[in-house]
């Protein structure tokens, strides 16, 4: 519903047998689609009211094969009452948005296969894209569920924070054993950042000597050119990898996260993933520079206390998918011919 994946809604429908099995999708595709973007204009999945939804959902079933099963038809009753009674307190109340906490907890720490693939679904999507914005934005709500686990069970040997003030919660999950599957795939966005940042000095370095456009000799047999570029390419999909983790290291120093990360320039024109971009001077070191800087104090104590374990067990995984990434490149470039994104 995030990414507004309806065919994989209505397949969802099929399985949960509100479409009976065998039914042509086709006719009823557009109409799911239609329902859920009216639902979806208040503010995106996490302000949905649930009870217009339903209302909008029980009337397709006067018109296409698509019914409630019994036991859904229970849930949402009771989710309904329970929605209208908060609603009374609190008209901006949002059901979806309130259980987004827990919501996070389980995507971050099931180990079931069905919630890691839905894990990786909701920060990939259907392209696999990295999407660092929501990435973050289910870690902080996970944040908000340990302190409100916290203030409910009656625990107040701790601060309270705020949901833009990391309290350790998320540190605690990526060096834990339960957070392993989300760490794994995180690391690989870190090593991705660091070829990409290397790559982009190294440019800029080139091109500060002068050397943007020289060309060394491949001396070994079998390769497939004579010559290769002495300064290596830099690409728009490098820039936004690194913009990704910038905002990574903004959220973990208990910074803001902005927008962006969509892989186009400032300009808004995207540029084209074979052709060389030449960044702007050092624009990314900078970010960096100014997350580290202007972060919490607190937040950077918490980090620091976590830098022994990190050393122990992550970044030995990262210096070894570097290695390969780099070796896998050489190999790329200098035996095929082609500079893999």
């Amino acid at each position: 519903l995030i990414h507004r994946d309806y065919e994989a809604i209505v397949l969802d429908f099929v399985t949960l047998e509100f479409i009976p099995k065998g039914t042509e999708l086709t006719p009823i595709l557009p109409v799911l689609a239609r329902v859920f973007d009216q639902a979806l204009e208040g503010g995106g999945a996490k302000n949905i009211n649930f009870q217009e939804l339903a209302g909008d959902l029980a009337q397709i079933t006067f018109d296409y094969p698509f019914r409630i099963p019994p036991y859904f038809a229970l849930i949402i009753r009771a989710i309904g009452v329970l929605e209208g009674i908060a609603l009374v307190g609190d008209p901006d109340f949002a059901i979806v948005d309130e259980a987004y906490p827990y919501l996070s907890k389980m995507l971050l720490t099931d180990p079931s296969p069905r919630l890691r693939a839905a894990l990786q679904y909701t920060i990939y999507g259907k392209e696999g894209v990295f999407d660092v914005e929501r990435m973050v934005d289910i870690l902080q709500n996970f944040e908000t569920f340990k302190v409100n686990s916290q203030s409910s069970s009656g625990d107040q040997k701790g601060p309270i924070l705020n949901s833009s003030t990391p309290s350790g919660s998320a540190m605690d999950l990526l060096v834990s054993e339960e957070g392993h599957f989300f760490r794994d795939f995180l690391v690989d966005e870190v090593v991705k950042s660091i070829d990409a940042l290397t790559r982009q000095q190294a440019f800029l370095l080139a091109d500060v000597l002068g050397l943007r456009n020289a060309f060394i000799p491949v001396l070994i047999p079998g390769a497939m050119q004579p010559l290769m570029p002495l300064a290596p390419r830099v690409t728009d999909e490098d820039r936004r990898i690194i913009s990704n983790m910038t905002k990574v290291l903004s959220f973990l120093m208990g910074g803001r996260v902005s927008g962006g990360g969509s892989g186009e320039n400032s300009d808004g024109d995207a540029t084209q993933p074979d052709q060389p971009v030449l960044p702007l001077p050092l624009p990314d070191i900078f970010s960096m520079a100014m997350a580290a800087r202007t972060a919490n104090p607190n937040a950077v104590r918490d980090v620091m206390s976590y830098a022994p374990t990190v050393a122990g067990e992550v970044v030995p995984k990262i210096a070894y998918k570097l290695a390969n990434r780099v070796a896998s490149r050489l190999i790329r470039e200098v035996f095929v011919g082609a500079t893999p994104m």
